[in-house]
């Protein structure tokens, strides 16, 4: 691909691979800008290169999956090694999902209930809900069989259903 086709997929992408990257950021937004950034500079500096494989939509979710595993991973070691040097714990000074974006209440309790899925549950049904991708789709770009992804995709709306009707019930019973 020409950088002239990427950029224009880029620009194309924007809104919908940011909502990706704020999923692989645990819905921090300040997090989820840095890690398109350097997304975007890889594959601007072809230090991640199309192959044409998959489309070019699932090769650059997963450009930015990468991205995000890598900024924890760094993160973690960093926070280790402080912690090894310094006796007091570090706390992160980062906002929870509810002060990234003002939702309803409702959209609230979807996100948060996203929140406490298991990583792969919640990556599994962000890029199949919200990204309409399809389970084949998914398991390729997160890298995990098509069975993994179906019982991730089971599972995971199981599980957030579940989490759904108990926040419904709590705030129902507290009226």
């Amino acid at each position: 691909m020409e950088r002239d086709q990427i950029e224009t997929e880029l620009q194309r992408l924007h809104p919908e691979t940011f909502g990706w990257a704020l999923a692989c950021c645990g819905r921090n937004r300040s997090e989820a800008e840095d890690v398109m950034q350097l997304a975007y500079v890889k594959v601007l500096e072809g230090r991640a290169e199309f192959d044409g494989r998959s489309s070019f939509r699932t090769w650059l979710f997963g450009v930015v999956r990468l991205t995000a595993a890598e900024r924890r991973r760094r993160h973690a070691v960093r926070h280790r090694l402080l912690k090894l040097f310094f006796v007091r714990s570090l706390e992160a000074d980062v906002p929870g999902p509810e002060s990234a974006i003002d939702y309803s209440a409702r959209s609230k309790k979807l996100v948060d209930g996203m929140t406490r899925l298991s990583r792969r549950q919640s990556e599994v049904l962000q890029l199949a809900f919200y990204h309409e991708m399809t389970i084949e789709q998914v398991a390729a770009l997160l890298g995990m069989s098509i069975g993994s992804a179906r019982t991730h995709y089971a599972r995971g709306k199981q599980n957030l259903a579940l989490m759904l009707r108990k926040a419904e019930q709590g705030t129902t019973g507290n009226d």
